[in-house]
């Protein structure tokens, strides 16, 4: 393979993978990782129970029924943020140009490691020992000439499988492939590219670019490449990425909430998840929203703006209490999320007064606290009769920065 060599790497059954490692006992055993709410939905299931067809977003009810012998293990974001952090050492030792995609995927410009590592396939089983020797766990790895293809690729032989799609190899693989096989088109993407009757890759690429940007716009040419085989996104190195524009988090709550009152103590809790990653990083925002969601998964987001940037937990607690005041809830709600954006550097500066000199002690000795001995050992004293923390990890999360959420 000559030009541009991009590796994906995607880890097999993740979260499940790591608690059959953590724990003999489930090794080889039908499991799935849940969080501990009881309405709680599957974020992943090993292989063992996919086989019996339990899928990730299914509830627990349904994936017992598929799988009378299957074991709900609940997730615990530490352990998956700590493999993942190893995982993403393992590849900066292969190439400094790793861009995480998740905390289970990741991409890897290895054009520049030939010379040290190898040929392509070399790499790619090398990395797979160091992470089986180091971890014991498996992962998929898929390589091209670009991005897209390298994704394709890494998903084509699951799990612990290693796929090359050589440049001249393009164009036969991409002859039949159904377009909702390509990263990023989606179900209702692909339902607007059938009704022009694009079906396959081949379809797409040959289908008149003029059409698709009057259909779909600025990314009516990027489809039209896609179908190609051809993407340019160069990988972004971790530290590289575009500079965070907001620092969110959202749960979905244990069961459908009314009450003001719960819901405001479930944004406490949000405001400090949020407040607490942006202090850390030195950040602090001008805009909150509020992000509500009804048990028919109707979501909307309403923002307001503050006189001056914050990254303080009760600034942004009230300003998300205040848009839920404004707001008459048709029913009760099933997620809530805050996010605070407009974001900006926070220089350090002295409080001017002293009501604000002991609140930002009082924030820094929390902060301090929950660094050394995990989020919410010390907390505000409402969130005591809270329940359970949120755990589910954002897509979004990245092994460094603002983007790393610790659970």
């Amino acid at each position: 393979m000559s030009g541009q060599i991009i590796l994906h790497m995607d880890m097999n059954a993740f979260f499940a993978s790591v608690e059959q490692r953590a724990n003999p006992a489930l090794r080889g055993k039908a499991i799935a990782v849940v969080g501990s709410a009881e309405r709680t939905v599957v974020t992943t299931a090993s292989y063992e129970a996919r086989a019996f067809g339990v899928k990730t977003g299914m509830n627990k009810y349904e994936a017992k029924r598929l799988c009378p012998s299957i074991i709900f293990v609940i997730g615990d974001n530490r352990k998956y943020v700590d493999a993942s952090v190893r995982i993403f050492g393992i590849l900066k030792g292969f190439s400094p140009m790793v861009e995480a995609y998740s905390i289970d995927e990741a991409f890897v410009d290895i054009t520049g490691s030939l010379r040290l590592f190898g040929e392509p396939r070399d790499i790619a089983r090398a990395m797979k020992k160091r992470v089986m020797d180091a971890l014991g766990l498996t992962c998929s790895i898929g390589i091209a000439p670009n991005k897209l293809l390298a994704k394709l690729a890494s998903d084509m032989k699951k799990p612990d499988g290693l796929v090359i799609i050589e440049p001249e190899d393009v164009a036969g693989v991409l002859k039949d492939l159904p377009v909702n096989e390509l990263w990023g088109i989606g179900p209702r993407l692909t339902e607007r590219l059938a009704a022009l009757g694009v079906m396959t890759c081949a379809e797409l690429g040959a289908y008149p670019v003029g059409i698709l940007r009057q259909k779909f716009g600025i990314i009516g040419e990027r489809l039209h490449f896609m179908g190609q085989g051809i993407y340019d996104s160069p990988v972004a190195a971790i530290g590289e990425e575009e500079e965070a524009k907001s620092v969110g988090h959202s749960t979905t709550l244990p069961a459908d909430i009314s009450d003001k009152v719960i819901i405001n103590r479930h944004l406490l809790k949000l405001s400090e998840m949020v407040c607490a990653r942006a202090r850390r990083h030195g950040l602090k925002g001008r805009k909150v929203s509020l992000t509500l969601r009804y048990p028919d998964f109707f979501t909307f987001t309403r923002q307001t703006t503050l006189s001056a940037p914050t990254n303080d937990t009760r600034a942004v607690y009230n300003a998300a209490k205040g848009i839920l005041a404004a707001i008459r809830l048709r029913s009760a709600i099933r997620l809530l999320g805050v996010c605070v954006s407009g974001i900006v550097k926070n220089p350090r500066q002295i409080p001017l007064f002293e009501d604000e000199r002991k609140r930002e002690e009082l924030l820094s000795a929390m902060d301090e606290v929950n660094g050394r001995f995990g989020g919410f050992t010390l907390t505000w004293g409402s969130l005591l009769e809270s329940g359970e923390q949120p755990w589910v990890i954002s897509p979004s999360w990245r092994p460094e920065g603002v983007k790393r959420v610790e659970g």
